[in-house]
């Protein structure tokens, strides 16, 4: 209870910096502006679903990268063949390997082509060609004498590396260049982008600006013979046919007689001879030379312009164009005249980039998550302030005192890192008020025990703080563990809420211990009591003697029943499983007029012929939450579904809020990191506990955690909850909680069992529990305060999720009360004890 000036200081700067980090989130921007340049001006940056914008998971399109590199490298082998060493040759593309394959029209120069293509050889790395990497190519022989050149596995994924990279700086340019604040772009394993703007509603024009490849090219088109004619007749040497806006097709060579790389400025325009909108375009120096000797070695012929394998236009050279500028006309608006700009600027994609989630949510519907979490916030925290006041008197005050400071910690610590805040973020926020309350609890319970002991009042409160820190430390890292696991296999708002909960658990190790004891040092210092009077009101009366251990056969029965009645009902009816693992699209729609009528949306959208269509209420009663399942043509087709909703729910005033589409292949990804997650979390909390205790705590801690998901798990199945990303999180942070109780309880037992030796285990561990329960019962009280809020004002976002906690917390209590305990003797817990309980002497005595 010395507390020296340099532990004083300590807790003086963290508090201040705390409050200093945390303050500029709470102020208005114009004072914000205003704030002192010395002082932080970092704020928590609100997710999307706080605030409104656009979330978009980007793929590298594998299949086209090979295509287009088959494409090229057949060019660089014919050239290489025909026109430098003069050997005839027919190649053809086999898809299905990634190969070429090269038949010699002269058989005798085999070894003289072979030493030509093998020069083709280059390495890939991470800077796309360099010296050390990887070989892309392998050249071999098919049996009858042909040569080959293979893609090699290795080459294709240093590439899809390289170009996610590039693809990331060009995604960048292009969301600068459309003015949004703060976008987030970053890279997601080794060929994905994940792609975030916050404030920016309008997913679609987002999408089209992203995604588009945006690849500029110039071809001469082939003089003398149509496309038509050319599918006829066969394909000339060194042309292909592509696709026109006009909806024709155009034979051009297959060399790029010039490339988008050498523009320097693109700008929308307005054609006034024509009367429409173009796109103006400007070379450097290098592109304006060859683009006049183009054109001045050309005139008369045809010069097709080509976007993204589109011949935009192909008009005939009339005359040299020295200037270095050109115009490209099409059937543009303004809009998409200005968009095309865009792209041009910012360069094109390395890589056609496929959308496999997209989330969109509108400002309106930010505001209301942030009002749920804020009201929800509020009244759990006046809840537990209230409730540890009347509880605990004075001592709850200085519970209170640590709590308020843990949250401001915990927003200047979100603040300091540049975390993002979700809406499950405020609910692990929340969470982390109902369990802050739980160390000091367990504190003031040991003082308690301790002076009833007969130790004078320094002793018990020394011995309380002493006495408690460790079970204080287990308890917080098996939730910690929780955390991290989440951390790294969730994404989004799970990895919100993850973020929240482990600087939570942290900041309430330091204020619950440190800065509680500071206060009671203090306190005692100046009153000096002779007794302590702690506790002022209970749920259950000290000295309880409950039998625990003489029903735990029927106990141990009910649970058995209801889990296979909970995974019966998982088996065969299953789950209501959200957009996040089955794919497709939910939309949130918002009734203008009044409360919506599903019935008349689920009309509305019937005559779509959109497949399987779900329309049911979403919290609100003006609010609709529309299923729709994946369209068979992918993303593109689920962005047309959203559009045909939106159409036909226009006419009745219906405004979408949201929308979320993720890809079959994402969800099936999602579903299965939630169940690695789950089964990460439990081992390493295994491992830690086993560690710490015995290997008979570790295990029945796991089978008592083990058995909570499942009847969790039971509870999404029987009442129809949507189970979805949140719900996981729900499931591990259940993982943390229970443990915690169950920690507790083990700790207590692993003291008495030092304490009294001889004391049958049965017995010892209903003595063990009903020495606990107290504490556990105002633990679970507040806890209970913090989400009953949740569940009532939370929104609809994370109903499930808060529902699941709380039925979590009740089942959590009864398995680590009543189940924890048979599990322990069943797993020999007895034989151990008995072994450690009476060490002989040296001549063989017991001691």
């Amino acid at each position: 209870m010395q507390f020296s000036p340099i532990r004083t200081a300590v807790i003086a700067i963290v508090a201040l910096l705390g409050v200093l980090f945390a303050i500029p989130s709470f102020l208005p921007e114009n004072v914000r502006d205003n704030w002192p340049g010395f002082l932080p001006r970092q704020t928590v940056v609100l997710g999307l679903d706080l605030q409104g914008g656009s979330h978009l998971l980007l793929q590298v399109n594998e299949q086209g990268i090979v295509s287009e590199r088959l494409q090229s490298l057949r060019r660089d082998v014919r050239n290489t063949l025909a026109n430098q060493n003069g050997i005839g040759n027919l190649i053809t593309t086999n898809a299905a390997t990634d190969s070429i394959t090269i038949e010699l029209t002269d058989p005798s120069q085999k070894a003289a082509a072979r030493t030509a293509i093998e020069a083709l050889q280059n390495s890939i790395s991470n800077s796309l060609i360099s010296v050390g990497g990887v070989n892309e190519l392998a050249f071999g022989e098919t049996p009858d004498g042909k040569l080959t050149v293979t893609l090699t596995q290795e080459g294709i994924n240093e590439r899809m590396s390289a170009l996610v990279a590039q693809s990331i700086e060009v995604i960048r340019k292009r969301v600068d260049e459309l003015g949004t604040t703060e976008p987030s772009i970053q890279r997601q394993g080794t060929n994905r982008v994940l792609v975030q703007v916050p404030g920016f509603g309008d997913s679609q024009r987002l999408k089209d600006i992203i995604s588009r490849t945006a690849r500029l090219t110039f071809h001469m088109v082939y003089p003398g013979m149509t496309a038509a004619q050319a599918q006829a007749q066969g394909l000339p040497a060194g042309t292909m046919i592509l696709p026109s806006q006009d909806g024709t097709n155009e034979l051009l060579y297959e060399d790029v007689a010039l490339g988008g790389e050498s523009l320097v400025d693109a700008q929308p325009s307005y054609d006034q001879q024509r009367a429409m909108p173009v796109v103006s375009f400007k070379f450097d120096t290098r592109g304006a030379i060859a683009f006049g000797q183009i054109t001045g070695a050309n005139v008369g012929q045809r010069f097709a312009i080509v976007l993204d394998n589109t011949v935009i236009t192909a008009p005939v050279i009339q005359q040299p164009i020295t200037g270095g500028s050109g115009q490209i006309s099409g059937s543009f608006t303004t809009a998409s005249a200005n968009d095309l700009a865009v792209l041009l600027r910012a360069g094109a994609l390395p890589a056609s980039l496929d959308v496999v989630e997209e989330r969109t949510v509108d400002a309106s519907l930010g505001a209301d998550s942030i009002q749920h979490g804020l009201t929800a916030g509020i009244i759990a925290s006046v809840l537990v302030v209230a409730f540890m006041v009347l509880a605990y008197g004075l001592w709850g005050v200085f519970a209170n005192v640590s709590l308020i400071l843990n949250i401001i910690l915990i927003f200047g610590a979100l603040s300091m890192l540049g975390a993002t805040l979700t809406l499950p973020g405020i609910a692990g926020i929340v969470l982390t008020i109902g369990m802050a309350v739980d160390a000091n609890v367990l504190i003031y319970e040991r003082m308690r025990e301790e002076q009833k002991a007969g130790k004078s009042p320094i002793q018990a409160i020394q011995s309380g703080f002493e006495r408690a820190w460790g079970t204080i430390i287990d308890s917080h890292l098996t939730q910690l563990i929780a955390a991290i696991v989440l951390y790294f296999l969730g994404s989004g708002p799970v990895q919100g809420f993850a973020v929240t909960l482990g600087l939570g658990i942290l900041t309430s190790l330091f204020t619950s211990y440190t800065v509680t004891s500071y206060q009671v040092a203090l306190w005692y210092k100046k009153t000096r009591p002779k007794t302590l009077k702690i506790q002022h009101f209970r749920f259950i009366p000290d000295g309880t003697r409950i039998p625990f251990m003489k029903i735990s056969r029927y106990v141990i029965a009910f649970s058995i029943v209801a889990s296979v009645l909970s995974i019966g009902s998982a088996y065969f009816k299953g789950f209501n499983l959200g957009i996040d693992f089955v794919g497709g699209t939910a939309i949130v729609i918002q009734h203008e007029g009044g409360p919506a009528d599903a019935g008349q949306v689920r009309s509305l959208l019937d005559g779509l012929e959109l497949g399987e269509v779900q329309v049911q209420g979403f919290g609100a009663p003006e609010d609709v939450l529309v299923r729709v399942q994946a369209q068979e043509g992918g993303q593109d087709a689920d962005q047309v579904a959203v559009s045909k909703i939106r159409d036909a729910l226009a006419s009745e005033n219906y405004t979408v809020r949201s929308t979320e589409a993720v890809s079959g292949t994402v969800s099936s990804e999602l579903a299965w990191k939630g169940a690695i997650a789950v089964v990460i979390s439990l081992l390493a909390i295994l491992i830690y506990i086993w560690f710490r205790f015995e290997w008979q705590f570790a295990l029945a801690a796991v089978t008592t955690t083990t058995h909570d998901i499942i009847m969790t798990i039971g509870l999404f199945s029987l009442t129809g909850l949507e189970f979805n990303l949140t719900s996981i999180a729900a499931v591990l942070t259940l993982v943390g909680l229970s443990l915690n109780e169950t920690v507790i309880i083990s700790d207590r037992v692993r003291e008495n069992l030092r304490k009294h030796r001889k004391m049958p285990l049965p017995e010892l561990i209903d003595l063990s529990i009903n020495q606990t329960i107290v504490r556990t019962s105002l633990t679970q009280f507040t806890l209970f305060l913090a989400l009953v809020p949740l569940v009532l004002f939370g929104g609809e976002v994370i109903r499930s999720f808060t529902i699941a906690m709380t039925f979590g917390c009740l089942v959590g209590m009864y398995s680590s009360i009543i189940v924890n305990g048979p599990i322990l003797i069943n797993f020999g817990l007895k034989q151990r004890a008995d072994e450690k309980a009476e060490p002989k002497t040296a001549d063989g005595a017991s001691v």
